[in-house]
């Protein structure tokens, strides 16, 4: 095999680009990575999952503070230091994404820092970033991973007035009074949690008639009622007329219940969700199928071409870090079977798919809603159980939300379940590994919790739906 020449070749070193790249050298195989970043380590590394919860710690601290006086405690604020959060921020997050970057340069890979495009199906041409000679490297499978960027919506005048992304928050020394944030997903409720917490006014404003599209509800109606509560103005159903330049200041203009509205704000933060990233991989000529910019493909990670896989963002049905890197590994196991003859098979389940939300309070979810198990069919029972009921939330002061299971009707075998409240992102993982071993609600019920915790909140509906059952 000649220099230039690889089994597999990862076009990106993110979450899921580096997790099919270690796997494929662990099968043996001779790899390369294409990663033509400013930075090595990747979205979440870096300007996402963890920077993100790194502010969004301070911010929870601080409402702590709020809440000191219920409490007993006398304590204030006496404000906030940016600086020093940013600063915090940066110095975590040289730590994390200095370990990713020495896993990538380490003699396992050959790491090309530069940008790819295909030539064929078997080729790729580099260009590298510091400007040097273009060349062109083959191998006989690929795993792109490029992951996404920002979606910009037409909105007339947006682009030309200016606005910020969650980099520029992450990154910022001060910030403004007053901030417009566009949108109603992860990225704008988390963001919104910290700028209010830091003392920012905020309106948001969705698309959707609920918040985090998709999901349940009952959960978005929580983190509604919990924002307006905080002082945030939160506006649903909407849609961007205009934007523009006042006065120094940027004015939207935008439409809610058949209502013209007209707001003026210090900065616009754009969080209206991502977009995967194939812009310049000229992939038609390795004539692999998009459905838009996403790269389809099957349970096996295989893309039209079936020596050319894909994982992450570039092709998920949901963009987070655990089910990349679960793609990257499958698709490079995947690879290898194709090199030694034999055939792709290994899938993915999405089964035990999980989603959450570090806003306050945090939302978490995992396998089937409500209205999926309705498309489908499944015959089912579901019961909740609320925070403002429950001990240790009432004695921590958390008592905003709640948590929802879902099982089969016939057999108890849980299939779902959703929490809005304290530590959701914590307390989803007790249903998930239930669910991993297809425990039953007579199962689940049957297990000890020590009182009084969290934990044991998701007892009461397993033992609901277990009294439905035996009715």
């Amino acid at each position: 095999m000649s220099e230039n020449s690889f089994d597999f070749i990862v076009i990106g070193g993110g979450s899921g680009g580096y997790a099919a790249a270690r796997t494929a050298h662990s099968a043996g195989l001779r790899v390369a990575v294409v990663d033509g970043a400013s930075e090595l380590g990747g979205l979440c590394i870096l300007r996402g999952c963890m920077p993100s919860k790194t502010l969004i710690e301070s911010a929870n601290r601080q409402l702590h503070i709020r809440h000191a006086e219920e409490f007993g405690l006398k304590a204030t604020s006496h404000g906030v230091d940016i600086r020093t959060i940013r600063d915090r921020k940066r110095t975590l997050i040289a730590d994390f994404a200095g370990y990713r970057q020495g896993q990538l340069e380490d003699d396992r890979f050959t790491l090309h820092r530069g940008y790819a495009r295909f030539v064929d199906a078997h080729t790729l041409e580099v260009t590298p970033r510091d400007g040097s000679a273009a060349f062109h490297i083959t191998a006989r499978t690929f795993c792109i991973a490029t992951g996404s960027e920002v979606f910009v919506p037409n909105v007339p005048g947006l682009t030309e007035t200016g606005f910020w992304t969650s980099d520029d928050v992450l990154d910022a020394e001060t910030l403004p009074k007053h901030i417009a944030v566009l949108g109603g997903g992860a990225i704008a409720l988390e963001m919104a949690h910290y700028l209010e917490a830091m003392g920012c006014q905020i309106t948001l404003l969705q698309r959707n008639t609920q918040l985090l599209t998709g999901q349940d509800h009952d959960c978005s109606d929580v983190l509604v009622k919990a924002y307006r509560e905080r002082g945030m103005a939160v506006h649903l159903g909407t849609h961007l007329s205009r934007v523009s330049t006042h006065e120094g200041r940027k004015r939207i203009e935008f439409t809610e219940g058949g209502h013209t509205h007209s707001i003026l704000v210090d900065e616009i933060l754009l969080a209206m969700g991502r977009v995967p990233a194939t812009k310049g991989l000229a992939l038609d000529a390795a004539k692999v199928t998009l459905h838009k910019s996403k790269v389809i493909v099957n349970d096996r990670l295989q893309t039209s071409q079936s020596h050319i896989f894909a994982a992450g963002d570039v092709c998920s049905p949901l963009d987070v870090v655990h089910i990349a890197i679960q793609q990257g590994e499958i698709s490079a196991r995947n690879a290898a079977k194709l090199i030694h003859g034999k055939a792709a098979d290994e899938t993915i389940d999405y089964r035990l798919t999980l989603f959450g939300v570090f806003s306050h309070p945090q939302m978490a979810v995992v396998g089937a809603t409500t209205e999926k198990l309705k498309e489908q069919n499944t015959p089912f029972l579901e019961a909740s159980y609320p925070f403002n009921d429950h001990g240790k939330s009432m004695v921590m002061g958390e008592t905003a939300g709640f948590v929802k299971m879902l099982a089969h009707k016939e057999t108890g075998e849980i299939l779902g379940a959703c929490v809005v409240g304290p530590e959701a992102t914590e307390l989803i993982h007790e249903v998930v590994i239930a669910m991993n071993f297809r425990a039953t609600v007579q199962q689940f019920m049957a297990i000890p919790h020590y009182h009084p915790t969290l934990s044991e909140i998701w007892t009461y509906p397993a033992e609901e739906i277990a009294d439905q059952m035996a009715g």
